[in-house]
C-alpha cells in the first residue's frame, strides 16, 4: 500500500513540519525533517482533538 503524505501548503519545500497520511481509519502523522523517526497511527477522535488543541492555541509554549 502506497501511502499519499500530505504537509501544508504554508510550510511551501521546508522539511521541518510534520506530514499526514491517511490509512484505513487512522491517519498517520510523521516529522519531515526524520522520517525514519516513526510514525504516529491516531485514531479520527485523538486526530480531531490535535488538531483543535493546535487552532485554539493550547499547545503554544510547551
Amino acid at each position: 500500500m502506497t501511502l499519499s503524505w500530505r504537509k501544508s501548503s504554508a510550510s511551501s519545500s521546508a522539511d521541518d513540519c510534520v506530514e499526514v497520511a491517511a490509512s484505513g481509519r487512522s491517519v498517520l502523522v510523521r516529522d519531515s525533517h526524520d522520517r525514519s523517526a516513526g510514525v504516529l497511527a491516531l485514531a479520527p477522535g485523538q486526530w480531531h482533538a490535535l488538531v483543535n488543541a493546535i487552532q485554539n492555541g493550547n499547545l503554544d509554549g510547551r
